[in-house]
């Protein structure tokens, strides 16, 4: 059911409890006594349903609205305690236009007292409370008329936190897809900048490789172009970008850099992901986990623990003279990947990052639960 559609329902069943209490307790006001009521207190009684709904509205459509939600606290009260008293006016108006106490007083002599010809005529009854009328303060329509307003009022100010709840998740999604936007429009040239790099020192080195990288980063390139703008992509595709990206990049290692990559093929089952989520801890691997000069490791699992998550393990050979986040140019890489998890996978990720493990290397283990 549209969110519209189950509002507006939602209302209107509220609404039907509402009259049908009013209608329960109006009908429960009667006289006590056997036998058909007159139909002037019917009447009567229907103008209350009347005086009571007007309340209603009077309450939900202007006064909440225009004068309690502007902080016009007196004006709120005046008008409603007008408003009663005016339905009490009313009340007491029919009830004495109509003649309801002595047609009910009738009734109920009538009904507890049918006429007998063998008998004698006996006293008339005295008025009940219900049937002596003529007060302006009637206890009952006081009651329901306090009733009725206290419960618009109330359904109003639900009404006003349901709508400004409703604009605060539509900003919020406003500015989650805005600042997503910034971070991929930040992320992707990124990659292609570093990846660039490494392609430029390969050609120094051996052309043929060289050129067999610009063939797999021009796959790669497709896929960033025409798989990220969609906002997911299926998990065996990211796969294959990262085992791209750590072939690209073992091209231009020297013999003293060992590198281990374990993922599914083909994952089971194969859920969808957001794209280029992952690369970013594979990249930082590279960038820092590698020494000109000394053995190194890179080591990365990808596994699914189960049918909707996946655990990305990242760990790399940890050197002295590894360089902070902030003073590589362009390292903005890690700093926005937590940002897109915190946003696309608000409590369903878990981030662990272990500067110096016991075997002296750093560590990111990634967490996540890819399906809301």
């Amino acid at each position: 059911m549209p969110p519209s559609l189950f509002r507006a329902a939602s209302t209107w069943l509220l609404h039907a409890l509402v009259w049908g209490l009013v209608a329960v307790l109006l009908i429960a006001q009667q006289p006590d006594y056997p036998g058909p009521k007159p139909p002037e207190f019917w009447v009567k009684q229907g103008v209350v349903f009347a005086l009571l709904a007007a309340l209603f509205y009077l309450n939900t459509q202007w006064a909440v609205p225009r004068l309690l939600h502007r902080r016009q606290a007196l004006a709120f009260v005046g008008l409603n305690a007008a408003a009663v008293l005016l339905v009490l006016f009313v009340h007491q108006q029919v009830e004495l236009r109509l003649h309801v106490p002595e047609l009910v007083a009738r009734a109920r002599e009538a009904a507890l007292n049918p006429p007998n010809p063998w008998c004698a005529p006996r006293p008339h009854l005295q008025p009940g409370p219900e049937e002596e009328g003529g007060g302006l303060l009637n206890p009952g329509i006081l009651l329901m008329a306090l009733m009725v307003l206290g419960i618009a009022s109330s359904l109003a100010a639900m009404s006003r936190a349901q709508r400004d709840a409703e604009i605060r998740l539509e900003l919020e999604r406003q500015q989650v897809a805005t600042e997503l936007s910034l971070l991929k429009a930040q992320i992707n040239p990124h990659f292609f900048f570093n990846t660039l790099n490494n392609i430029y020192a390969l050609t120094h080195i051996d052309g043929e490789q060289a050129r067999a990288a610009l063939h797999r980063l021009s796959r790669m390139m497709r896929y960033v172009l025409y798989e990220t703008p969609a906002g997911t992509t299926r998990l065996s595709q990211e796969i294959n970008f990262m085992r791209d990206y750590i072939q690209l990049m073992h091209l231009r290692l020297s013999s003293r850099v060992t590198v281990e990559f374990h993922a599914p093929d083909p994952p089971r089952p194969d859920q969808p992901i957001a794209p280029m989520i992952l690369l970013t801890f594979v990249e930082n691997a590279f960038k820092h986990g590698v020494s000109a000069t000394a053995p190194s490791t890179i080591y990365i699992s990808l596994r699914q623990p189960t049918h909707d998550s996946v655990e990305l393990l990242v760990r790399n050979t940890l050197f002295a003279e590894r360089p902070d986040e902030d003073d590589e140019p362009g390292g903005i890489g890690l700093v926005n990947t937590q940002r897109r998890l915190e946003l696309l996978y608000f409590n369903r990720h878990t981030l662990t990052v272990t500067e110096r493990t016991t075997a002296g290397d750093y560590e990111v283990c990634l967490s996540l639960n890819l399906l809301p």
